[in-house]
């Protein structure tokens, strides 16, 4: 066990080390000469929740109708605030960190787990806020917290291979950036983030719309926000995919994962087999 522990420091224990480096630094500089400084990590998803909770949810009537749902919202909005965080400063940390690649000696892939990392630290200060208004609000907490961690691990992992794979295109294709920028737009309207899935599903009836509805679920960044709604704020209200199609459909059920897998694995495969040319094309 003492030999296995040393072999890991040996070969991890320095990239270890710079990541930390990292990820200080670029925390540091992400609110550096701004006056609210690490506040704004968690005044921005505020705001975005403010203006979208009386757009939809007061002007439009689109709730769940239930006392729990600004706080259901305001969790989703800080979970895909964790994605697009992690995304956009992580398809150019390789460029930004080019410098530093040419000059210091050690494994590329750290510069891009250091945004995600920096997003995930974002992410945990934002949690504590949704935790402080679910406690206000009552909200019942229930076993499922424990699924928790699994939902969180998964979300980090389709995030990090996503970022990987954009990281690696945008070495050699600027344009990726603005692309990212009009389809992440595009796919946080798609998902229920800042509309209630059940709502859909009812005014559905059960009918094509009802079904269309169930399959964003197929989407895993879709599918690990309703899931971490679900098991942390509102197991009764909260659809999932675990719970929306039977036990006849297990396989249904699975793509999520699979596709997970496959981004992560996807990621890491492209990144390593162009990273020997990023000092070139850079």
């Amino acid at each position: 066990m003492r030999s296995w522990i040393s072999t890991l420091h040996r070969r991890y224990g320095y990239s270890s080390v710079v990541l930390r480096g990292l990820v200080h630094t670029d925390f540091r500089l992400r609110y550096q000469g701004s006056f609210l400084g690490v506040l704004w990590s968690v005044l921005e998803p505020l705001m975005m929740f403010a203006v979208m909770y009386l757009v939809f949810a007061r002007f439009l009537r689109m709730s769940d109708g239930t006392p729990t749902y600004p706080v259901v919202l305001l969790l989703g909005i800080s979970s895909w605030q964790f994605v697009t965080d992690s995304t956009n400063v992580g398809l150019r940390s390789v460029v930004d960190r080019g410098d530093l690649l040419r000059k210091i000696h050690f494994p590329n892939y750290i510069v891009v787990v250091s945004a995600t990392v920096g997003g995930l630290i974002s992410y945990g200060i934002n949690l504590l806020v949704v935790l402080l208004f679910a406690i206000l609000n009552r909200v019942q907490f229930t076993w499922r917290v424990i699924l928790l961690p699994l939902n969180f691990i998964e979300l980090y992992l389709v995030t990090l291979g996503w970022t990987l794979i954009m990281a690696t295109m945008y070495v050699y294709y600027r344009d990726i950036a603005h692309i990212w920028d009009v389809l992440q737009q595009l796919v946080f309207y798609a998902m229920p983030i800042i509309y209630p899935l059940s709502y859909v599903i009812n005014r559905g009836g059960g009918g094509l719309i009802s079904k269309l509805a169930r399959l964003e679920l197929l989407n895993p960044f879709a599918q690990c926000i309703q899931d971490i709604r679900h098991n942390l704020i509102a197991p009764a209200t909260q659809p999932t995919i675990w719970n929306q199609f039977s036990a006849s459909e297990w396989w249904i059920k699975l793509i999520p994962l699979l596709i997970t897998a496959i981004i992560f694995v996807l990621g890491i495969v492209v990144f390593k087999k162009y990273e020997k040319r990023f000092a070139e094309v850079m």
